[in-house]
């Protein structure tokens, strides 16, 4: 039997249909908004006096007085600056400065540049370098 070229290719199944590799869209051009339930009081804002809020709180202005942020994370920002009698909350992150005594249920995160003056009382604490602290720190356990 001789060899048959378009016999041999008739009988060669046919390639697979290439698919477009799809690619992910863009990251959107603005930053995407506030998560629901949560306020912030921007740069701009001072407030004197007691601060309570039932969701997440981020301050990046000036506050005198108190902040209660009961079961929700509260953010300090870099423009921050808090001369507090006390804040709780059940998060905290410091990216500015905070002066007074601190109660926290499960973690506080003081940030490069950031400062905390005053006790704290919380289950865990993370202090990066470049931080600067001052006060003591009483370790809890975290209550769930």
């Amino acid at each position: 039997m001789a060899w048959n070229r378009d016999r041999d290719e008739r009988q060669q199944p046919a390639p697979e249909a290439v698919r477009p590799v799809q690619q992910a869209a863009p990251p959107p051009a603005r930053p995407a908004p506030a998560a629901a339930g949560s306020a912030v009081l921007g740069r701009n804002v001072s407030v004197k006096g007691e601060i309570y809020s039932g969701e997440d709180l981020t301050i990046d202005g000036d506050v005198e007085g108190s902040v209660e942020v009961a079961d929700h994370r509260l953010t300090l920002g870099p423009n921050s600056k808090l001369k507090v009698s006390q804040v709780k909350a059940h998060d905290l992150i410091v990216f500015g400065s905070l002066t007074g005594k601190v109660h926290v249920v499960d973690k506080v995160h003081i940030r490069k540049d950031a400062s905390l003056i005053g006790d704290i009382q919380t289950a865990g604490i993370v202090i990066e370098d470049g931080a600067y602290f001052r006060g003591g720190i009483d370790i809890t356990k975290k209550m769930e």
